[in-house]
């Protein structure tokens, strides 16, 4: 194992981390809001908001992680905070010459996958790191890396309002407009937060809600498909053949295809429905109080907006399977798999058709 190098600074480093008080201090629920988001923007089982002490790392706020720090050779973290303007990846610990025989890598938690945006002060100094692990090798997404550089940015705000709040309650005849300022602060973050878990949920190439939203949204239609007998129905849609559009037109055309094909469902469908993208050139329509008579007809309806839209360059059309039900019993999984037989019976007759579940 190599010991992380030491911060040039670091004297100033501690002592500013000093000032903040934030050591051993109880959890907050803000900052366990973002480390939430963390987790769930980039799909990790771990997520942590780690301080660099002397000696030791210690966690403000984790997910997924039993152990409230560790000793400051073994951290990580000590190492992204040697570059403050860096987000530190380590794609597979096992293949780091740094961290192969660190022992949160040979024993729990079994660290794999590391990511750590360091939480940089004004001065320019690192004072931990947002951080998000994995069991297994991974890479982030460009758009992971970006959001969780945006996170560390929100902790550090809740820091800076934790140190105001504190110089405000030490100078009373300021008090009104220091108030005013963590007011406005907090409703920042606030709006960011929204906006984060917002970005957590949807789909960044068609805007649509991404497969995470619509299997929550499932899962609360199916127990009120139970509860009121209401039929619920699930149309799983394909695009014919998009494989080939990738090969003949590029990558491009077909993201522009993606995108246009979501506007056709989303203005397809009534209000009361939920459309998402399920994954790749797959879509999923939920059709709530929607029986088999009128999910078939809803499904054609999809089917044949697509195949008369004007497209550019490329014949577009898609197999859409249809499944419903009046219990609500299933498991989301089964149900969605009922339609996605349904869509590739509906391939298997030609394509460009609807077929229903059995």
């Amino acid at each position: 194992m190599i010991a992380p190098p030491v911060p040039a600074a670091e004297g100033e480093r501690l002592s500013e981390l000093d000032s903040f008080s934030i050591l051993d201090t109880l959890p907050e629920q803000a900052y366990d809001d973002i480390t939430y988001l963390a987790s769930q923007i980039c799909d990790t089982p771990i997520a942590l908001v780690s301080f660099v002490d002397a000696d030791r790392q210690w966690f403000k706020s984790r997910v997924g992680l039993g152990m409230a720090e560790t000793p400051r050779d073994e951290a990580f973290c000590a190492h992204a905070i040697v570059d403050p303007d860096e987000v530190l990846v380590v794609p597979d610990a096992t293949a780091d010459p740094r961290f192969v025989d660190n022992p949160l890598v040979a024993g729990d938690p079994d660290i794999r996958f590391y990511a750590g945006a360091p939480l940089v002060t004004s001065t320019g100094n690192a004072l931990g790191t947002i951080c998000v692990i994995d069991r297994v090798p991974r890479e982030l997404t460009p758009d992971q890396r970006a959001a969780l550089e945006a996170l560390s940015r929100q902790v550090m705000a809740q820091l800076e309002l934790r140190r105001e709040r504190a110089q405000a309650e030490r100078v009373a005849s300021e008090r009104t407009r220091y108030a005013a300022l963590l007011e406005e602060y907090q409703r920042i973050l606030e709006r960011d937060i929204e906006e984060m878990s917002e970005l957590s949920i949807t789909d960044p190439l068609t805007g649509l809600k991404n497969r995470r939203a619509f299997l929550d949204r499932l899962q609360e239609e199916l127990a009120r498909c139970a509860r009121y007998g209401e039929p619920l129905a699930v149309a799983l849609v394909d695009v014919d053949h998009f494989k080939r559009v990738n090969d003949a037109f590029g990558h491009t055309v077909g993201d522009a295809v993606l995108s246009q094909v979501a506007d056709v469902l989303r203005h397809s469908v009534r209000t009361t429905d939920l459309v998402a993208r399920f994954g790749g050139e797959e879509f999923v329509v939920l059709l709530p109080s929607t029986d088999t008579e009128g999910a078939h007809v809803l499904a054609e309806r999809l089917r044949q907006a697509i195949e008369a839209e004007p497209w550019e360059g490329a014949t577009v059309t898609v197999s859409v399977g249809v499944a419903v039900t009046t219990a609500g019993t299933e498991h989301p999984d089964e149900f969605v798999a009922a339609a996605d037989v349904a869509m590739y019976a509906a391939k298997q007759a030609g394509r460009n058709r609807v077929r229903l579940a059995a």
